[in-house]
């Protein structure tokens, strides 16, 4: 499970340098940039959340198309992600998304924003 942990970790870290890198942006990183900002900013209106299983979802339904394909694309991204270490630890896509949530997701989340927690239920942190 560790092993796990130190994939996603790892592969969050990279993702975050190459987002950061802008000297070298390609239009597709250009694209998720974009779509973080959306998704960060219906974060903090409390529209977004994360939830259990490591994927974005809505704590309020919405009807904005934009918003929508950002948290499609964002959560595209973390499936391939946690496809990629669960491949290599030999566990279920599942798992890895529960384990990035509970290990790396979770801990970093700021005070205020929206979490689904076991139950299902939207949480406040």
């Amino acid at each position: 499970m560790r092993s796990v942990v130190k994939a996603l970790f790892a592969a969050v870290l990279i993702a975050g340098a190459t987002v950061s890198a802008a000297a070298i942006v390609t239009p597709a990183i250009a694209d998720i940039a974009a779509s973080k900002a959306v998704v960060d900013a219906a974060k903090a209106n409390g529209a977004v959340g994360e939830r259990a299983d490591g994927y974005l979802g809505f704590v309020t339904a919405s009807s904005d198309a934009g918003l929508r394909a950002a948290v499609d694309e964002i959560n595209a991204g973390r499936r391939d992600v946690y496809a990629q270490a669960a491949a290599k630890n030999g566990v279920s896509v599942d798992v890895a998304g529960q384990s990035a949530f509970t290990n790396v997701i979770f801990p970093k989340l700021p005070a205020g924003d929206y979490y689904q927690n076991g139950q299902g239920a939207w949480v406040r942190k």
